[in-house]
């Protein structure tokens, strides 16, 4: 008896620790679809790192949204948002999330077919930070602009791929596992 309360709480406890590492340090995104290659294919998992740019805290109706440690996005980065319209895919906590390139930083100069375009913050007196980025794999395709508070983190690695529609035996792309890419 003694035994088997010690196995269930011990992975009580790692299912807990899984769970607050997934939520504070890094979460798997999951690519749907192909409008992300030649970068992602549909079946990959992404992991992303929630601490890149800072721990985010708050940013709900309770606790204003700030982050500690706080570094900056760089032009290029790839990075998990969550997604302002509510389109696409979900994080752990059920919130559409977006993988997209940085192309512009904020408070600079941007410009467009007809005229130019100021990317809001750091130079100006806009409350917040923006960011001007694309998704990833269609270079000037479909520009966003997203506030900072929606950043989630710096996606680094797909951890693992799996053909979509294939079984559980078949379908899995290895040459893909762990792959880091730019």
């Amino acid at each position: 008896m003694r035994n088997s309360l010690k196995t269930i709480l011990a992975l009580a406890v790692a299912i807990v620790l899984m769970l607050l590492i997934r939520a504070t340090v890094v979460t798997i995104v999951s690519v749907e679809g192909e409008g992300l290659q030649p970068v992602f294919m549909a079946g990959d998992r992404v992991m992303v790192n929630r601490w890149s740019y800072g721990l985010r805290v708050g940013g709900n109706r309770f606790i204003s949204y700030s982050r500690l440690w706080r570094d900056e996005v760089q032009r290029g980065d790839i990075v998990a948002v969550n997604d302002p319209q509510d389109t696409l895919q979900t994080d752990i906590a059920g919130r559409p999330v977006l993988l997209l390139r940085c192309r512009h930083l904020p408070g600079e100069s941007v410009n467009l077919a007809d005229g130019n375009l100021q990317v809001p913050g750091r130079l100006t007196c806009a409350d917040q930070d923006y960011y001007l980025m694309e998704p990833v794999g269609r270079e000037g395709e479909g520009l966003l602009v997203i506030p900072e508070d929606h950043i989630i983190g710096r996606a680094f690695l797909i951890a693992y791929s799996h053909e979509p529609g294939q079984s559980l035996w078949d379908g899995w792309r290895t040459d893909r596992f762990f792959a880091y890419f730019q």
